[in-house]
């Protein structure tokens, strides 16, 4: 785990990006709690998963070994021990009560009804708006023209508007064109973060400003065939 990130930082290095101000979030979806517990024992304290069941079971797991609880219980911030999580999948909001408590970053905010919802079981929570930029059936996010209505009313509701986030196209230059987009649109709202990049895409991502990339591949390796449930 240890020379997975190594590697991983010096993707972003040779990318042009700094990794002091380039921020590496643990995927572990799909993998078991050994995943976070290695992220964590290699000195990295954020940490996303996209399903809410896996993130209960995991933070669940993790204070029982002893390592306190996470930053959110703790207002999301205190010292520096403890799990910070974000949550990367699609945001349900009959599934915000539950995760509330626990999630110190919602980075999918794609309504202004999520928002509301995560507002009202935790004000100022720190959240991330997702951008559509693939424009693809089914696919989570806020179109681009949308955004900056959706970032007022984000900031109505007293959240805690800290960026965007996207996923890009799989084609390299479909993806550099919507980072740099993405980039953009945050500069003009004055948004600081800029979720962008995965394993795959991480150094295009980091060419075009991002300042978060999501990493699980390039960590944890394959995953598994069938999903992990954190029990």
């Amino acid at each position: 785990m240890t020379a997975a990130l190594a590697r991983v930082r010096e993707r972003i290095v040779d990318a042009g990006g700094d990794v002091a101000s380039t921020r590496v979030v643990a995927v572990t979806k799909g993998f078991g709690v050994d995943a976070v517990l290695a992220a964590w024992g290699a000195g990295l304290s954020d940490v996303g998963e996209n399903y809410a069941r896996e993130l209960l079971a995991k933070d669940e797991a993790i204070r029982a070994t002893g390592g306190g609880a996470s930053r959110a219980e703790r207002g999301g911030g205190g010292g520096d021990a403890g799990v910070r999580w974000h949550f990367l999948g699609a945001v349900q909001r009959n599934k915000v009560a539950a995760l509330a408590p626990v999630v110190s970053c919602w980075q999918t905010v794609a309504r202004s009804v999520e928002g509301e919802a995560i507002a009202r079981r935790r004000p100022g929570a720190t959240v991330l708006v997702e951008v559509d930029t693939t424009a693809a059936p089914g696919r989570n996010g806020c179109p681009p023209d949308a955004l900056p209505a959706l970032v007022a009313e984000l900031r109505a509701a007293h959240l805690d508007v800290r960026g965007l986030m996207t996923v890009g196209p799989t084609d390299p230059g479909g993806a550099r064109a919507a980072f740099r987009t993405v980039r953009a649109i945050a500069d003009e709202l004055g948004l600081p973060e800029r979720s962008m990049g995965m394993s795959d895409d991480l150094e295009l991502a980091v060419a075009e400003g991002s300042t978060m990339v999501r990493v699980g591949r390039a960590l944890f390796g394959d995953r598994p065939t069938r999903r992990v449930t954190a029990t």
